[in-house]
């Protein structure tokens, strides 16, 4: 079995680890960091840009650049007006009553699970260059909160970006995964988990190489893009009243304001004052109009206060649901990079009356406990079992209309569960299964997870038959329903999938078309691999023969001056043949037309990639 990836696919940023030598270990990116910004970008000449690249061009490039996914997918397009209002790209309905995002460079529409795809392709290409070998399954990271819509459209990411999900395992869960490593005492931990789009808390029991999950809870409409956005409006509010310039309708000018609300709103977490300073971000008859604005961390906290309190709900309930207090916790995790607010922080001591542990990076103990149960999975760790629960209750919806719980929430899984329902009506001969998940006691106010028809029951006195209805949910807190009568044995079983999810044939295709994807990605590195090594050749050729140019016969130096012509003019709009050609053709006229005698930079030729590796 081949290495068993952790990914966290972060609304913000993204990160992948796996275990090497028995300790989770985090891969860097091809560009160096331990982040990966989950970004994906067009440019335009329609080519993808995924991470920091996407991310450099965002400003200048808004409507073509797509940044917190993750608070898409899996949703129902009525479910996102908040979401649609904070983003500068265009999101439109799917054909399912699903997220779509239309970008106009390249005319398409886009699922969010193919731009999750996207992300988690860059992490797979990234593990595989980190590992030397190919990578071909992983384990994902979900807010706890996430409903069985989220996580299938999760799972199906994943399989588009040709991962096999061994596992989708809960983001404080794969905390404390983290945290718990390497514990003998047993401790209940609490992990408060504020994502850039989501947040979280549960309550675990770590120790003796079991972690059991008691309660969880959260707001998967809450995180840290709710602050840069606040801010951002506080100052778009400011600029209109000085300057009487309405930039709300301006893309560029917004996304100016929210990245630099997002640097002020880091720069406050370790500063007490900071200043936010856009030249240039309107104009009044023709003059520019600047915006300079002081920003202390004490009026940023009074901004947000209202978000503050949407945790205090979520926190006090995961605990009353753990039947536990503050004062009965052994520790407080801080997951996520929104949790270095130190407002955060004081919020979480005011309410769990104790210090947050320190010395875990927020940003990486995510992915780190994602390659931990990787590990588990491979057989490379066999000391720790894991016991999630289900974050919200499971049923069916009755003939009055009423909410049926069949699992209830904090359920630990995987499990199993039946009850037995009857008909409304004399000689009813089908029933209607309406799936649901939520906490309302109305059906209609909950969550619709799918609907099937049980078909063939004997007729019969209404409330005689007896249909029993059964729910299973995989270790993945995936959904799987079947009904059955007792009488005919008629039964009925199905994976309830998303209503504003894939088809099983959109996934196909997606797949098909991320493959072709990745060979014209990699068509495109390979040809600006080839323009490098050329500008570096030309750079060395020419400074080699502005000091020798009178040693060298006239007519070698007509050849190499047409070498260099033909270089220039592949490298103006030469395919990648065009450039290998030239490339390799002006190395063999340097070579051998260009005296060698204490010459170190020519000799550095034989250095240079060859043009043919990958």
């Amino acid at each position: 079995m081949g290495k068993i990836i952790g990914i966290d696919l972060g609304t913000t940023n993204s990160v992948v680890a796996v275990m090497e030598g028995g300790q989770p270990t985090v891969i860097t990116t091809a560009e160096g960091g331990r982040l990966c910004p989950s970004v994906v970008g067009f440019n335009k000449n329609g080519e993808r840009m995924v991470g920091q690249t996407a991310k450099r061009q965002s400003v200048i490039n808004s409507e073509n650049t797509i940044y917190s996914i993750k608070r898409f997918i899996g949703r129902r397009f009525e479910e996102t007006v908040a979401e649609r209002k904070m983003v500068p790209y265009t999101v439109i309905e799917g054909p399912s009553d699903d997220v779509r995002v239309k970008l106009p460079i390249t005319g398409k529409e886009y699922s969010p699970q193919e731009i999750s795809a996207m992300i988690l392709a860059k992490l797979k290409a990234d593990a595989e260059a980190y590992l030397g070998e190919s990578v071909t399954e992983a384990v994902i990271t979900v807010p706890a909160y996430f409903n069985d819509t989220q996580r299938q459209a999760t799972k199906d990411a994943g399989r588009i970006a040709g991962l096999e999900v061994k596992r989708i395992i809960n983001e404080p869960t794969a905390s404390a995964l983290a945290y718990g490593l390497d514990k003998k005492a047993n401790e209940t931990i609490l992990v408060f988990d504020l994502g850039g789009g989501t947040f979280d808390v549960s309550v675990l029991e770590v120790g003796d190489g079991v972690i059991e999950v008691k309660a969880t809870n959260g707001d998967t409409h809450l995180g840290g893009d709710d602050w840069d956005v606040a801010l951002a409006r506080h100052l778009l509010s400011l600029f209109h009243q000085r300057e009487g310039i309405d930039l709300s309708h301006d893309r560029l000018a917004l996304q100016r304001l929210k990245d630099a609300a997002e640097t002020a709103k880091i720069q406050l977490s370790a500063l007490d004052t900071t200043t936010v300073n856009l030249p240039f971000l309107g104009a009044v008859n023709g003059q520019p109009r600047h915006l300079e604005v002081p920003m202390a961390r004490q009026d940023f906290e009074s901004l947000t206060a209202g978000l503050r309190e949407r945790m205090i709900g979520p926190t006090t309930q995961a605990l009353y649901d753990a039947k536990t207090s503050a004062t009965d916790l052994d520790a407080v995790i801080l997951v996520c990079g929104s949790t270095r607010m130190p407002i955060i922080q004081q919020m979480a001591r005011d309410i769990l009356k104790q210090e947050p542990v320190v010395g875990i990076n927020p940003d990486e103990v995510v992915a780190l406990g994602a390659a931990v149960q990787g590990g588990i999975i491979s057989g490379e760790l066999d000391k720790l079992v894991l016991l999630d629960v289900t974050p919200l209750s499971l049923g069916i919806e009755m003939a009055n209309g009423a909410f049926a719980r069949i699992i209830p929430r904090n359920t630990t899984i995987p499990t199993s569960e039946t009850r037995a329902f009857t008909t409304s009506q004399d000689n009813q001969p089908a029933v209607d299964v309406h799936v649901l998940q939520g906490e309302r006691e109305l059906a209609a106010q909950n969550k619709p997870l799918g609907r099937f028809s049980l078909r063939g029951i004997s007729p019969a006195p209404r409330g005689v038959p007896r249909i029993n209805v059964t729910f299973d949910i995989d270790e993945n807190g995936i959904v799987h329903v079947s009904a059955m009568d007792q009488t005919t044995g008629a039964r009925h079983q199905v994976l309830v999938t998303a209503d504003s999810g894939l088809t099983e044939e959109e996934i196909q295709a997606m797949i098909t078309e991320a493959e072709a994807l990745a060979d014209i990605d990699n068509i495109i590195l390979e040809e600006n691999e080839l323009r490098v090594q050329c500008t570096q050749l030309l750079q060395t050729v020419n400074a080699r023969l502005d000091k020798i140019a009178n040693d060298i016969p006239i007519q070698d130096l007509a050849r190499l001056d047409k070498g260099i012509i033909r270089m220039r003019q592949a490298l103006e709009a030469g395919t990648a043949a065009e450039l290998r050609a030239a490339l390799d053709a002006l190395r063999d006229l340097s070579v051998h037309l260009i005296p060698r005698d204490g010459m170190t930079t020519l000799e550095d030729l034989d250095a240079l990639p060859p043009t043919s590796a990958k």
